[in-house]
């Protein structure tokens, strides 16, 4: 059983605009708490023993706020001390927990994210295994497709498809053994000329070691102002 998650919560959020020209987007205020608050809560509900928070922009900011909530046992990781100058991407922060996690199975979840306890609950029994979480949704095309085989084995993960190829998105939640670091060296630049963790994945996927689970609840994303809007009307309603 895995008890450790480790939370991606180190870039800006450019696409959050002038709401994250000063505070990165994790801790956005809806309903009057820092976003990343909900995650940690429901992270903290789903039975988790510690979390690590990996940050990088305005780290200053991001730890002042972080000592605001009061759960689970913390650990933060400045993701600058441990990456090379000049790398960014999602794949970052992973490599970030290496000297932490190195022989342990973890759940990694995007700080931008929001899911509820009982789908994250789910993949804490991923650990003698590698897991990605999806989603079925009416527009594949705007985020990456899982393809899985007839075993419920993932394919690939196919960024943004043209043409459709299915509709079982990515929502980044994963489950990882100490797999994941063995091939982070084999992880090159992507067309955003970012080092992507979706990229590490479709690796593992190549040798048969990444399995799909499905949300069976809710996935909300926040990485636009107008998630905002759509978040502090889901808490508000009482959905989490």
């Amino acid at each position: 059983m895995i008890t450790t998650a480790v939370i991606l919560a180190a870039g800006k959020g450019t696409r959050m605009k002038e709401l994250s020209a000063e505070q990165p987007k994790h801790v956005i205020e809806v309903a009057r708490r820092p976003f990343l608050f909900y995650l940690l809560d429901n992270l903290n509900q789903a039975g988790f023993k510690k979390l690590v928070v990996v940050v990088g922009y305005q780290k200053k900011i991001m730890v002042e706020r972080l000592s605001n909530w009061s759960g689970l046992p913390m650990e933060i990781v400045d993701q600058t001390k441990y990456v090379p100058s000049g790398h960014y991407g999602t794949l970052c922060p992973i490599q970030a927990v290496e000297h932490l996690l190195a022989e342990e199975s973890f759940v990694a979840v995007s700080g931008d994210n929001l899911y509820s306890s009982r789908d994250l609950g789910t993949m804490k029994t991923g650990g003698e295994f590698n897991y990605v979480a999806g989603l079925v949704h009416d527009h594949p095309e705007k985020y990456g497709v899982l393809i899985p085989d007839r075993d419920n084995y993932l394919q690939q993960i196919i960024e943004k498809p043209q043409t459709p190829v299915g509709n079982l998105i990515n929502t980044g939640l994963y489950s990882f053994t100490p797999e994941i670091f063995s091939i982070l060296s084999e992880v090159t630049l992507s067309k955003r000329n970012e080092y992507e963790l979706t990229d590490a994945v479709n690796i593992l996927a190549k040798q048969g070691k990444v399995k799909i689970k499905k949300l069976n609840d809710y996935w909300l994303d926040f990485t636009k102002p107008d998630d905002v809007v759509i978040v502090d009307q889901f808490i508000k309603a009482g959905k989490l």
